[in-house]
């Protein structure tokens, strides 16, 4: 199982300074004795393993619990014409008093989790209020005769199925929150009280579920849920982001299975990997157990690296920073040792928004990132995504047969200027208050850089025309994602102040995989020789301008490939925080002489299978002790 960092532990007012969670694991199930309840003893069965999508690490072992999909009774759907007064009004009750509800779970997730986990429950208060749903819902009423009840039913079915119908994951993952908000607004007009899983949790227990939305996500106790598998959802959804913020393991995008769990008398759910495994035998059991409980002592001991140097053994200094997408998580990535944000993504500030975010929202968000860091760099990317994430709000009229090679990230910002200025502005803006870099994603030519650039020019014209205060000497980067930007490496690195190689869509660009398609998965490798070959030819330009780079993607965090990046001569490398500790120990135990000497020979092997051999063996001889899922080739 890959050893995965825990994140703080939880002390009564919330995540701890310094410690590290451990596994989530209950008593052994294998007895009669769970707490003070006894449970009758476990047949034997026949054990399943299931494969999802890991969206929260970590392992739960417990009783299952499948929580049944939400029914709520809906009235006659017919109503008289003299009714229909009487029917607007209650629709207007209805969503007031939903948003007020809507209201006081943004405020208890934002006591419990913090404000970027708040925000998502606030963007459903938007939603409730917005004017089209009333629109439309009043229309129904009026013309169709219908119950309120019908109306909101029918207004809301339909936005969550062209969501669902969406080829992009985080549209298609936006319709878990359309139908909280139906569930909201029903329950208010029924009278029924709205039901959650925590209703029927009675000892400690896995859920089992269709799916979770994301208040319902927020309102588990960690306490007595030790895990959750869903049938349905993914990594963009916020049912995954808030799973996290709970430090609940969890595994969605199952398929079908609830039927095949309902007769199950115990569950595993392995967060690290993806897996749910149905009725575990006892090896099985005791495995996992032994494994959680090695993990747990190992991240315990990794804790104490956070305020050593990330310096090899021959005195090489190696840059460690964190990605991140809220401004709550800074913290996590200072408390881990990062020098900074190598990488904020900028997305979810229009992702988690019915209309695009304005000046004054994105400078604060910036700005709260920025203060936190106190003083330590920060890399805003600009806006990375697909021209179908902004239809909601943005009636932008582009549709991308292939998103993956449409109008996405920096292309989509040249188009739309006028979402892009303001970006920049806000950036600019921001920059006055630390040490803040910019970075462009997804550069293909040098047309692209060059008018981004001149673009940014004229806003901070702009704004110093305005008297308002920004950095002058502002660094500006691009991310090298796909081949075309690394063939060209050289000629770029004359016009920008760094590189950022995000190696996960360059992956996917080189080698013409789509990384999100299991069908292909096989084929998507970080140590594929091709890629390898990008990086050291990008790495090259890099040195020979004087400028830095470096690796923001997936496989900068990876053990594995520490000793590779090293010796091609990538010293900054940027993660999610909860993967620092690990790189940081395989930094201290190896030397860069070494690590040149391994990465001079990974470019002379024909074979992603061959590379991994040698890198696996080269880690395990530096570090004996290195877990064996450290040393698989991971995704991106």
């Amino acid at each position: 199982m890959k050893a995965r960092d825990p994140r703080p532990k939880r002390t009564p007012h919330g995540r701890g300074p310094t410690g590290h969670r451990g596994p989530r694991v209950d008593p052994p199930c294998h007895t009669e004795e769970w707490g003070h309840v006894v449970l009758p003893p476990v047949k034997l069965r026949t054990m399943q393993t299931l494969r999802g999508v890991a969206v929260s690490p970590g392992v739960a072992i417990g009783p299952p619990l499948v929580v049944d999909p939400r029914g709520q009774r809906l009235p006659h759907r017919a109503i008289s014409s003299e009714a229909v007064a009487s029917e607007l009004e209650r629709l207007e009750r209805g969503i007031e008093s939903a948003h007020g509800e809507a209201e006081a779970a943004e405020a208890e997730a934002r006591e419990r989790l913090g404000p970027q986990y708040a925000d998502i429950l606030a963007a459903h208060a938007r939603m409730i209020t917005d004017p089209t749903l009333r629109r439309d819902a009043r229309a129904r009423i009026e013309h169709e005769r219908i119950s309120a009840e019908h109306a909101v039913s029918e207004v809301l079915d339909a936005y969550a199925s062209r969501l669902e119908s969406m080829t992009d994951s985080h549209l298609a993952a936006r319709a878990a929150d359309v139908r909280d908000i139906q569930h909201r607004i029903l329950a208010q007009l029924s009278g029924q009280r709205r039901s959650t899983p925590m209703d029927e949790v009675a000892v400690p227990s896995v859920i089992l579920a269709h799916d979770l939305s994301p208040s319902e996500t927020a309102g588990l106790d960690p306490k007595r849920v030790l895990g959750f598998a869903t049938e349905a959802g993914g990594r963009a959804s916020h049912t995954a982001i808030v799973a996290e913020a709970l430090e609940i393991p969890a595994v969605v995008g199952l398929g079908r299975f609830l039927e095949l769990a309902r007769e199950c008398r115990m569950i595993i759910i392995d967060g690290d990997e993806g897996l749910v495994v149905l009725d575990p035998d006892l090896a099985t059991q005791e495995r996992y157990r032994r494994d959680a409980a090695a993990r747990a002592a190992r991240f315990e001991g990794l804790a104490g690296l956070a305020n050593l140097p990330a310096e090899t053994l021959d005195g090489t200094a190696v840059g460690l920073w964190g990605n991140i997408e809220f401004p709550g998580e800074v913290a996590a990535c200072l408390e881990r040792g990062a020098v900074g944000v190598g990488l904020y993504r900028t997305e979810f500030l229009y992702l988690n928004s019915e209309r695009a975010p304005t000046e004054q929202e994105q400078f604060e968000a910036y700005a709260a990132v920025v203060e936190s860091l106190k003083g330590r760099p920060v890399t805003i990317r600009t806006l990375d995504l697909g021209a179908d994430k902004l239809v909601a709000y943005q009636n932008v009229g582009y549709a991308d047969a292939n998103p993956v090679l449409g109008l996405r990230s920096l292309r989509l910002s040249l188009r739309e200027l006028e979402l892009f200025r303001t970006q920049l502005r806000a950036i600019l803006r921001a920059s006055a208050l630390g040490d803040v870099r910019v970075m462009f994603p997804l550069v293909s030519t040098l047309g692209e850089l060059r008018r981004a650039r001149a673009i940014l020019g004229d806003v901070a014209a702009e704004l110093a025309a305005e008297g308002v205060s920004f950095r002058r000497d502002l660094p500006v980067g691009v991310m090298i994602e796909v081949p075309a930007a690394a063939v060209m490496a050289d000629q770029m690195a004359k016009e920008v102040d760094f590189f950022s190689i995000g190696t996960n869509d360059l992956i996917q660009y080189t080698l013409a995989v789509d990384r999100t398609n299991e069908t292909v998965a096989d084929l998507y490798s970080a140590a594929d020789p091709a890629v390898l070959r990008l990086i050291a030819m990008v790495v090259d330009a890099a040195r020979a301008r004087g400028i830095e780079v470096s690796i923001c993607g997936t496989m900068g965090g990876e053990p594995l490939y520490t000793m590779l990046l090293l010796g091609l001569g990538v010293h900054q490398l940027s993660m999610p925080p909860h993967q620092l500790p690990e790189i940081k120990r395989v930094i201290r135990g190896v030397s860069v002489a070494e690590a040149r000497s391994i990465a001079a020979e990974a470019l002379h092997l024909e074979t992603s299978q061959a590379v991994v051999a040698l890198l696996d063996s080269a880690l395990r001889h530096a570090l004996p002790d290195t877990p064996a899922s450290s040393a698989q080739d991971r995704a991106g």
